[in-house]
């Protein structure tokens, strides 16, 4: 015997309209802007539309969660290198990295992590999570 199956409900959000909101890094003194787009609560995966303005970089730091960046417009540039528009880059759980937009362009990606996020910078010397190099 089956169990009758009904739909799912969908989350849709248009992100042409929706209003960009802040995510206030308070040790780099940024406030990054983003567009939250969903949240699992059992797994606390995370998808958000952010962009880092030209000349920003997210400084040597770390998370305790996985990450990928989907590369929308602009150039993503990382320590390892830069990913134009349609890179997916997907940062391991753990090590130290940083990323951020190049000098002379905004880039605008979708963010998604595997489970919460959290961010721990090299050379905070107020976080005992902080990573060293």
């Amino acid at each position: 015997m089956t169990t009758p199956s009904k739909p799912v409900e969908l989350t849709v959000v248009d992100t042409t309209t929706a209003e960009w909101q802040g995510f206030p890094v308070a040790y780099i003194g940024a406030n990054l802007e983003h567009v939250p787009l969903v949240e699992d609560p059992e797994t606390g995966m995370t998808v958000l539309k952010m962009v880092y303005r030209a000349g920003f970089t997210n400084p040597w730091h770390s998370h305790p969660c996985a990450h990928g960046v989907y590369v929308l417009e602009g150039v993503l540039n990382t320590h390892q290198g830069d990913y134009p528009a349609g890179s997916f880059v997907w940062f391991p759980e753990g090590g130290v990295m940083q990323h951020g937009a190049t000098q002379d362009q905004d880039v605008t990606f979708l963010f998604m992590t595997n489970k919460p996020f959290d961010i721990h910078f090299v050379g905070d010397e107020d976080d005992p999570q902080a990573p060293t190099m």
